[in-house]
């Protein structure tokens, strides 16, 4: 590719709407041109990209043994009816009706469309497995798209959808799965993990995510120290707490005026903050909730939904506050309620002896609080809080957090949709049986925008090279006025390509400065330049992207250095 015959468009300025590096150095580039809120038109030099990353994800899927198909972006209503998301799936959901005022969505996902698919087409466990997959755009209406196609409404995703007759082989198929998506991010160039997550609004039995290690990255990831283990914090697992110390003080009211949260009562107590308990007051369809974790925790809103009979919880109110527990907000705790209420304590306040909660009335809280003595053991004891980073893991070592963008997300789902619509095949024995799903997705497009996150300077991208628009860029100097120089770039362009280089020859006569910026911006990762005082002395000069200096090599040393 000669850049004089190529749409090459970057930007001086960084933009004034661009938020993370990704969407900056993606306008500054040329790679990207925002349409509207959440959509974005792919330049050429920004598709060549995409298309690399498509092609490696398409090699991989169709080496694991998956096959392609390509099915509608938009949907009838009547599928997601049938499994029920039409309307639990939310405003995400882009709906629209045609001429005839019938209603449709444009899908955000496709495991509706790919079960009824599955159920005119299989009938019988010798079909079976089966992977089918697409890469294709999606729509999930964002409330606040930001950040570039990072977090756009409209997005290039590859996902993909197993079928086997059993549990076993459901667990198979997400192995491969899982490989597959180890050997795509390899291939990439990419830093990632896999971590252990939630299902979400996909649902299943069970899920994980692929992340692209970046400090920028919106995701909080967990990972131990002693063992390959690693989960979101939506997901992540501390290891349950030492038993409950016998009691050792006794039960008082202390006062405390003004003092509503953990950390002012125990700064005025001078205790740890770990010895006290923070009360979230909630409400499950009729009943009351308070849920404990202690003064140094948070809550985990994920966890805490997956309480039996927590599934559609929400804060309670002040008035049904005050209705049950007869105090103000800042001063809660389970001993006094004025009606009866349920408990929930994570596996850390259930442990605890000797803490202190609120007392249930505005202006005091209760000391040498002890389970079994002074309130009955917790109705609910469960994992409910984040972890945080020192505590220790299940394996024995170390939790820590680094922080994530996902790129990738794999789903055992089970029978759950297969159910849903009906979808049957006939077993070995001639019996009707519900076929068992996995779902497997990744954000082709938001790879993209995950690896500049991860990889750039000041000066601009630095891909990976399987992501690289091309290997090499060969510039030259003053190509109008110097024939030879030209000719001699020409010559080197061609045997570069002739080698098996993918290369791209700037002959659009800038200055150097300007085209080694163009150059570095974009991200090339090797850059040659032919000038007639390197001709002289036989010699190119070459740099790496992420070198700092540049070097002058002949010919054969050039080639050696770009195979290296």
């Amino acid at each position: 590719m000669r850049l004089s015959q190529f749409h090459l468009r970057t930007e001086k300025e960084t933009p004034a709407d661009a938020e993370v590096t990704s969407h900056k150095l993606m306008l500054k580039a040329g790679m990207l041109r925002k349409l509207g809120a959440g959509l974005y038109t792919w330049s050429p030099l920004g598709l060549r990209v995409l298309r690399k990353v498509e092609g490696i994800v398409r090699e991989e899927m169709n080496a694991a043994g998956a096959i392609e198909l390509l099915m509608p972006a938009v949907q009838p209503r009547e599928l997601w009816e049938e499994t029920g998301r039409w309307e639990k799936f939310g405003g995400q959901l882009l709906k629209m009706q045609d001429r005839k005022e019938s209603w449709y969505c444009f899908g955000p996902t496709h495991e509706e469309v790919v079960t009824d698919f599955a159920r005119s087409e299989l009938a019988s466990y010798k079909q079976l497995p089966v992977n089918f997959y697409q890469i294709q755009t999606k729509f999930r209406d964002e409330i606040r798209p930001r950040f570039g196609v990072m977090r756009a409404r409209e997005f290039l995703m590859k996902d993909a959808y197993s079928f086997d007759i059993d549990e076993a082989g459901m667990a198979a198929s997400y192995q491969t799965m899982h490989a597959a998506y180890t050997r795509i991010f390899t291939r990439l160039g990419l830093e990632f993990r896999s971590v252990q997550a939630d299902s979400g609004a996909i649902g299943g039995d069970a899920s994980q995510e692929f992340h692209v290690i970046a400090d920028s990255g919106e995701d909080a990831l967990v990972f131990s120290t002693g063992s390959e283990y690693a989960a979101n914090v939506e997901a992540a697992r501390a290891a349950a707490p030492a038993p409950r110390p016998a009691a050792s003080e006794t039960l008082r009211k202390v006062d405390t005026p003004t003092q509503k949260t953990c950390e002012d009562v125990a700064a005025l107590l001078d205790i740890p903050l770990a010895r006290t308990a923070k009360s979230i007051a909630l409400m499950a369809g009729e009943t009351f909730v308070l849920a404990l974790v202690r003064g140094d925790h948070a809550v985990n809103a994920i966890k805490l939904a997956k309480v039996d009979g927590l599934g559609d919880y929400r804060m309670a109110t002040e008035a049904e506050i005050a209705a049950h527990l007869g105090a103000a907000p800042g001063f809660l705790g389970p001993i006094g309620a004025a009606k009866p209420i349920r408990v929930v304590a994570d596996l850390e306040v259930a442990a605890l002896a000797d803490f202190v909660v609120g007392a249930n009335a505005t202006g005091f809280h209760i000391a040498g609080v002890n389970w079994g003595r002074d309130l009955p053991e917790a109705d609910v004891v469960a994992d409910i809080r984040d972890v945080v980073a020192g505590d220790r893991a299940e394996d024995g070592g170390e939790l820590k957090i680094a922080r994530g963008i996902e790129v990738g997300h794999v789903f055992q789902l089970g029978r759950k949709y297969a159910e849903a619509m009906h979808f049957k095949v006939l077993d070995a024995n001639g019996k009707a049986t519900v076929p068992f799903m996995g779902c497997y997705g990744i954000g082709v497009s938001r790879i993209v925008a995950a690896a500049i996150e991860q990889n750039h300077d000041a000066n601009g991208i630095v891909w990976p090279l399987a992501m690289a628009p091309w290997q090499v860029a060969v510039c030259v100097i003053n190509p109008k006025n110097e024939a030879h120089v030209a000719e001699a770039a020409d010559a080197l362009y061609r045997e570069l390509g002739a080698a098996g280089f993918e290369t791209v020859l700037d002959d659009r006569g800038l200055r150097p400065g300007m085209m080694f910026g163009d150059i570095e911006l974009i991200g090339i990762p090797h850059r040659v330049v032919v000038s007639a005082r390197g001709l002289e002395s036989g010699a190119f000069e070459y740099r790496a992207r992420h070198a700092s200096e540049s070097e002058n090599l002949d010919r054969e040393a050039l080639f050696s250095r770009l195979r290296g």
